[in-house]
């Protein structure tokens, strides 16, 4: 039956699949020559005043966000038909965004498969315990959790160790192509950053470079959290876990501004996306329109999706997300039963 349904929706999906070479073209090449050009009004402001420099980062971050999509996109196969195609532009649009493109798609991939899977967390993800697991673990291991969840780590101190440092290394079980793919984005991201310094000085490369990569990833972390961190999202054990439940209703749908879902590249229709990853982004809101049943999935906009910052533990017998507040008041003892103590030390964290 899982299957079946599974095959529906992407039956109804199927007319938004393919990639019109022409639109996608087109997507790169204005962004990546906005990026460059609002990077270069960067560099020029420092001689007018720092002040107009950190104006012009907001729609430089906005861009690299944008580039990120692109980026997204050919690690799924869908800005081009084109293998190769995605592949050259899957590199560059890595360098442009600290990526690498062979390791990013592999966890992307594995994130897609195992999404809301409490089974197969750990890969792609954000650490998320269950209420049971939480009081059942030790005080040290509380304290790491925490520390993970607050909002200055995931979206100041986290989005900084990712993208500058993380994704520079690859895992032990990397194959070899991987790890080639990890090194030549390394080697170009070293070439291009030289450059930068030899060529401008290497105080106007971090006065201009630093705010924008730090609100782009911010943003970007941010966004990938409040897509699946909403109180009623969906996690379920591997033996009742549905690809279909999944993508619906633990994928929200972000209702950005108009100006903010073209920076984002429509990832809002994030529940589309998880339903299909080979719809390209500029395909993905006209997929929503396409069929009533799509409404269904939870809505979010930037006033409600604040609310997400104080959902921290993922209760399996409410099924929805709760806070710190309301487990002390609740008082719940634990209760982790064998198989989910195994999956919880299966976790990378």
């Amino acid at each position: 039956m899982a299957k079946e349904l599974l095959g529906a929706w992407k039956q109804t999906l199927g007319p938004y699949e393919a990639p019109r070479t022409a639109r996608s073209v087109w997507q790169v090449v204005h962004t990546i020559g906005l990026y460059l050009g609002t990077c270069a009004l960067a560099y020029w402001s420092l001689s007018v005043s720092y002040w107009l420099t950190l104006i012009l980062a907001v729609p430089a971050a906005g861009l690299t966000i944008r580039i990120f999509i692109l980026f997204h996109d050919c690690c799924h196969r869908s800005l081009f038909r084109s293998r190769r195609a995605n592949v050259i532009v899957g590199y560059v649009t890595g360098v442009l965004t600290f990526c690498s493109y062979e390791q990013w798609k592999k966890s992307h991939t594995m994130h897609h498969a195992g999404s809301g899977n409490l089974n197969r967390r750990g890969a792609g993800d954000i650490w998320t315990m269950t209420v049971s697991e939480y009081v059942a673990a030790s005080p040290m291991r509380k304290l790491k959790y925490k520390l993970y969840r607050s909002p200055f780590v995931l979206f100041t101190v986290g989005p900084l160790y990712n993208f500058l440092i993380d994704y520079r290394f690859n895992n032990k079980d990397a194959g070899r192509k991987e790890r080639i793919g990890t090194w030549l984005t390394n080697v170009l991201l070293a070439a291009v950053l030289t450059t930068l310094c030899l060529t401008l000085g290497w105080k106007s490369v971090i006065l201009v470079q630093l705010p924008i990569f730090y609100l782009a990833s911010a943003a970007g972390v941010w966004l990938f959290y409040v897509q699946h961190q909403f109180e009623h999202s969906y996690f379920e054990r591997d033996e009742n876990w549905s690809y279909v439940a999944a993508a619906m209703q633990g994928s929200s749908y972000y209702k950005l501004p108009k100006v903010l879902q073209w920076f984002t590249g429509n990832i809002g229709f994030h529940h589309i996306h998880h339903l299909n990853p080979r719809v390209p982004n500029y395909e993905l809101e006209r997929a929503h329109a396409s069929d009533p049943r799509f409404a269904q999935a939870t809505t979010l906009t930037l006033r409600s999706s604040l609310r997400s910052l104080v959902f921290r533990l993922w209760d399996e017998e409410s099924r929805r997300f709760v806070g710190y507040r309301e487990l002390k008041r609740r008082k719940v003892r634990p209760r982790v039963s064998r198989d989910k103590r195994s999956a919880t030390s299966r976790s990378h964290h």
